[in-house]
């Protein structure tokens, strides 16, 4: 489990494939500190898992599923990528609840700046904004991120300096992809609301309707 609280960007130093598995090494500088192979850290807000590590450099094995529903595919060595490691009992979480199990990617349609603030306009398939109203919560590569408006098939952001310097958001640019994990509680109530609702249709219209009606 994740907060979506960036702790800083790190290097790709090495990229292998292996029979459509990749193999990240990157190095952690100053955050391998308790490190163990087989803990959870989260690179661009996918969860990955340590395999091996020397010294400050850090293996992650990433499978296809993994590359099919992230933007993992198209890193290169020498990308920088956001990380965090994962929560521990009494951390506080700053952000909201994040699982590192991202949903889909989107693109970035449009930049605005606004002083040293900056709008960011994502579009996505319209199957994933149903989870999305404003003023609730997106990872965006990772990164705790609040809605600010919705539509069709695209949502808005907006961005702070702080969160501009800290993570590799500062550096994307229009046409980007981005990693999107949508609020976990906010899926579990639309699908339980789609899985209810039919039924519940079926139910009112023999309770009103009569029974004649029904049958014809």
């Amino acid at each position: 489990m994740f907060s979506g609280i960036v702790q800083g960007t790190r290097e790709i130093q090495e990229i292998l494939e292996d029979s459509g598995t990749l193999r990240l090494r990157i190095d952690l500088h100053r955050l391998t500190e308790g490190l163990q192979t087989g803990a959870s850290v989260s690179v661009n807000g996918v969860c990955l898992t340590v395999v091996q590590i020397q010294k400050d450099h850090v293996s992650f094995d990433v499978i296809r599923e993994t590359l099919n529903r992230s933007n993992l595919d198209g890193l290169q060595k020498g990308d920088r990528v956001n990380i965090e490691r994962s929560l521990k009992l009494q951390d506080e979480i700053g952000g909201h609840n994040v699982s590192g199990h991202v949903d889909t990617t989107g693109v970035i349609s449009s930049i605005l700046n606004s002083g040293n603030n900056r709008d960011l306009k994502i579009t996505c398939n319209t199957e994933w904004t149903r989870y999305l109203v404003p003023k609730g919560w997106i990872a965006l590569d990772g990164i705790s991120l609040t809605v600010v408006d919705v539509g069709l098939d695209w949502f808005t952001v907006s961005l702070i300096p702080e969160t501009l310097q800290r993570t590799i958001i500062g550096s994307k640019k229009e046409g980007g992809r981005v990693n999107l994990e949508f609020d976990q509680n906010t899926k579990i109530i639309v699908k339980t609301l789609d899985a209810m609702l039919p039924d519940l249709e079926q139910r009112l219209r023999q309770s009103i309707l009569p029974k004649e009606h029904l049958e014809s």
